[in-house]
């Protein structure tokens, strides 16, 4: 990997040591810079776990991707950095009940202590967790925790009724990019995966978040949240670049 090309596409003009604080200004930057997008499920193209394409996509295309691509191509260049890095396979909260394993790749990342990396969930914290402390990890006014249950680590978020969300469960058996294939390959195809549903776009901002939602775009700043309808494809187009860097590419191509 070239790493300048990297952190060039992130932004990102730091250190480059296998530090805590380096880490958590990586984390920060990408998810600043990267979005969490699905575009090429809804545009027929196949999504190639392959570290090499990743990059080619995400870096040279400045495209975004969803988990496995951007936790997967992130996992690599923190090992080229001098990180010690094991994807983990998650179990995704939904309607009441966790979906199979391998349905969310998530890092961690073995320094002094342990810490949960993933700038592959859409919006969810921002700066990575101790992965060990049990007790609530606060950012950016919001709160989180990792709960052990049984052989799993369970993530929570603080809710604004002072109730938590569940996320995702996972357990720390180091898994292999090529392991994830066949869940990446339903979230491709399958009618029942909400990635085949909709069009999405989303990326952190300095003061909230901004998405583009099929027909909708929604940003959120300092708390206060708004919505603008998109009328047509061409506006679509030109919201997608203008607010993610992302130049819409051709179907099938």
């Amino acid at each position: 990997m070239d790493i300048s090309q990297y952190v060039a596409r992130i932004q990102y003009q730091g250190e480059l040591t296998p530090t805590a604080g380096v880490l958590s200004d990586l984390h920060y930057a990408n998810l600043l810079a990267v979005p969490f997008e699905n575009l090429d499920i809804h545009l027929g193209r196949e999504i190639r776990l392959d570290e090499k394409h990743l990059f080619d996509k995400i870096v040279n295309q400045r495209r975004g991707g969803f988990c496995y691509e951007l936790n997967g191509l992130f996992a690599w260049m923190l090992n080229e950095v001098g990180f010690k890095v094991d994807l983990l396979s998650a179990e995704v909260f939904e309607d009441g009940e966790f979906s199979p394993e391998f349905d969310h790749l998530a890092l961690r990342v073995k320094l002094e202590e342990d810490w949960l990396v993933d700038v592959g969930f859409g919006d969810s914290f921002v700066r990575p967790l101790k992965l060990n402390d049990d007790s609530e990890q606060n950012q950016n006014s919001r709160s989180y925790r990792i709960e052990r249950v049984s052989n799993y680590r369970v993530l929570y978020q603080g809710e604004e009724d002072g109730n938590w969300g569940c996320f995702y469960r996972f357990k720390l058996e180091p898994k292999r990019l090529e392991e994830y294939s066949w869940r990446c390959r339903y979230h491709q195809t399958s009618p029942d995966s909400h990635f085949t549903q909709k069009r999405v776009c989303t990326r952190l901002t300095e003061d909230g978040r901004i998405t583009l939602r099929d027909d909708h775009l929604i940003e959120t700043r300092n708390g206060k949240r708004s919505e603008i309808p998109i009328l047509d494809e061409g506006e679509y187009i030109a919201v997608l670049e203008k607010h993610f860097g992302v130049k819409f590419p051709n179907k099938g191509k």
